[in-house]
């Protein structure tokens, strides 16, 4: 666990987080995932809030935007009493939230989200539960569903932000340890993701589906994929996170919580249907995250199914997580697998070093496989930008006419979800310094006059690795 402030060195200036997925309202409406508001974006172009006086928040308004806060981890975090503890969002090395801006109603530059799943090791069942993140110094707008966890639970517990570092603190000086969790390494945080007891969790799940306990199921056939030439991609199989079809520069981060928001007093709640019922004009705040693309665009695109649970803190009701789409994915992996890079920027070291120990550390909490010969063959980091070049580039060609007809995540990036698709698939080029290896670009956008595309020319000739 990373304790200290490093510097925010690495996202200052670079453009990857624009293409981060933030639903605005018209896109929501139109899947019909959720009504509200939605406040969730990121990108570090975006304006900053206004100031607004409240009762009761402890100033919900900044002046100033930090792009690193702290998360308090409540002490027992992977128990009952614990999920159901409100995480609080303050700001770092003691900094206030008023005065550094990580608040979450300032969701859309510094919101922090938390999500857990749960395994039954004793039947195979899978759950779900969102912990509630509140303001420091305020109290939640609706006091948090307290799960009704199975006897014999392995809990694993997810961090997204909408900033560049969140780093965890315990509400007591063993919460952390108490937890199993890590936000990196000393000295060298991952950055907007952290992690409690993934390592844990995955090789229960791992063992619980070798004895049959525990089954995952295919991610399905869609019979709208038009498959790729050369069959590089999925083919018509359903995309997962760690396909070459969809994954970015840093895949496999963020979560698919989602949050509601009293913008009068700055207070949060978790996203339920009592809850939306009862907080009349709540806007919905969402995390920037791979797993929602998939989840909440892609798939409906596709018609496609994301793997779903019950959630325990809304009555049951099935929904989704980062680490169901991990146990989706390594289940059905494709031969040409998209691990995280060593040149992904969350498992960068100290100095932008390339760190094995790292990136094992990450793969891990997330139940991937670590760096060696087995694993460089697809995703090393020259192997990972051609097989997105050569893969995601064909992927998206092939499926223009669909995504072009689909609503856009980020309009401010792309304007339908081939645009953002094409866009985000060239700043990944961008920022993993794939040019490097011998690859050229193949995306071509034109922006309209508030940057975001408006049309993309792709080249989708096969590249090699040249040094």
């Amino acid at each position: 666990m990373f304790s200290g402030h490093g510097s925010a060195r690495r996202r200052r200036g670079r453009n990857n987080r624009a293409a981060r997925i933030a639903i605005p309202v018209a896109a929501v409406l139109a899947l019909g995932v959720t009504v509200g508001i939605v406040v969730g974006a990121s990108g570090h172009g975006t304006p900053k809030l206004r100031s607004a006086a409240s009762s009761g928040s402890a100033g919900v308004s900044s002046t100033a935007v930090e792009d690193t806060c702290d998360i308090i981890v409540p002490a027992h975090p992977l128990t009952a009493k614990g999920l159901a503890t409100a995480y609080q969002l303050t700001g770092p090395a003691g900094g206030s939230p008023a005065a550094t801006g990580c608040q979450m109603i300032n969701s859309v530059n510094l919101g922090a989200y938390v999500q857990a799943t749960i395994l039954d090791t004793q039947t195979g069942a899978l759950s779900v539960y969102n912990p509630l993140v509140i303001t420091q110094g305020t109290t939640p707008a609706v006091a948090p569903v307290v799960p009704k966890l199975p006897k014999h639970a392995i809990v694993t517990i997810d961090f997204g932000f909408n900033g560049t570092f969140l780093l965890q603190q315990g509400a007591t000086s063993d919460a952390l340890s108490q937890g199993k969790c890590v936000d990196g390494m000393p000295g060298s945080p991952f950055g907007q993701v952290s992690f409690c007891n993934g390592i844990n969790f995955f090789n229960e799940a791992f063992r619980l589906e070798r004895e049959g306990k525990l089954h995952i199921p295919s991610p399905g056939m869609s019979k709208n994929i038009v498959p790729s030439a050369g069959a590089l991609g999925t083919g018509r199989e359903c995309p997962t996170t760690r396909n070459f079809d969809m994954i970015d520069q840093d895949p496999s981060d963020n979560v698919t919580t989602k949050y509601l928001l009293n913008p009068a007093t700055g207070q949060t709640a978790q996203d339920d249907t009592a809850n939306a019922a009862r907080m009349k004009g709540a806007q919905v705040l969402v995390n920037g995250s791979d797993n929602a693309l998939i989840d909440d665009f892609l798939d409906p695109a596709l018609d496609c199914t994301p793997f779903m649970a019950p959630d325990l803190g809304n009555h049951g009701a099935m929904t989704t997580s980062q680490a169901l789409d991990e146990l989706l994915a390594a289940k059905n992996q494709p031969a040409n697998v998209a691990l995280v890079p060593e040149n992904d920027e969350m498992v960068l070291g100290v100095g932008d070093s390339v760190d094995t120990a790292k990136t094992d550390l990450y793969r891990a909490e997330i139940g991937q496989a670590p760096v060696d010969s087995q694993t460089d063959a697809s995703s090393s980091p020259a192997m990972f930008c051609q097989n997105m070049v050569n893969i995601q580039t064909a992927f998206i060609a092939a499926n223009e006419k669909i995504f072009a007809a689909w609503p856009s995540p980020v309009p401010t990036v792309g304007d339908t979800l081939f645009t953002f698709m094409a866009n985000r698939l060239a700043s990944s080029f961008d920022n993993l310094n794939c040019a490097n290896f011998g690859l050229h670009q193949t995306v071509t956008v034109v922006n309209n006059g508030a940057g975001a595309a408006t049309e993309a020319t792709l080249s989708d000739d096969p590249q090699e690795v040249g040094f």
